[in-house]
């Protein structure tokens, strides 16, 4: 199960990646928040995109093969660095959008986290 959820956030992570890279005012004009932040700046979300595509990358070695969970720690950690940022970010009463930023971001943070993690048998090559 934990490969079947990696497989499906390193697609979503990688897609998105990649639309930050090539299609960037369009992402930010679409993600419910990102125009908050203030203006568009295309250097940070091609930054960020990269993050995403390592993460995908990550949780992708892990869906592939097993043994190469530590991947997708490495690429969990930003995803759930991002995710506790949201976090305080709804907890300080700075994010207009709570409910999308949770099932957007959190949830995603966490089932990757969950996912990263070794099975009894995913220890070893």
């Amino acid at each position: 199960m934990k490969r079947w959820i990696a497989g499906i956030l390193a697609l979503f992570n990688l897609a998105n990646g990649l639309v930050m890279l090539s299609a960037g005012s369009t992402w930010w004009s679409l993600v419910p928040g990102a125009a908050d932040t203030g203006p568009f700046n295309p250097h940070l979300v091609q930054d960020v995109g990269i993050a995403f595509i390592a993460a995908g990358l990550g949780l992708a070695a892990r869906a592939l093969w097993p043994a190469w969970w530590p991947a997708a720690v490495a690429g969990a950690a930003f995803l759930a660095g991002h995710g506790a940022l949201h976090l305080v970010m709804i907890a300080a009463g700075h994010d207009r959008h709570a409910a999308s930023d949770l099932v957007a971001v959190v949830l995603p943070a966490a089932l990757a986290l969950y996912s990263a993690l070794p099975n009894q048998g995913d220890r070893h090559a």
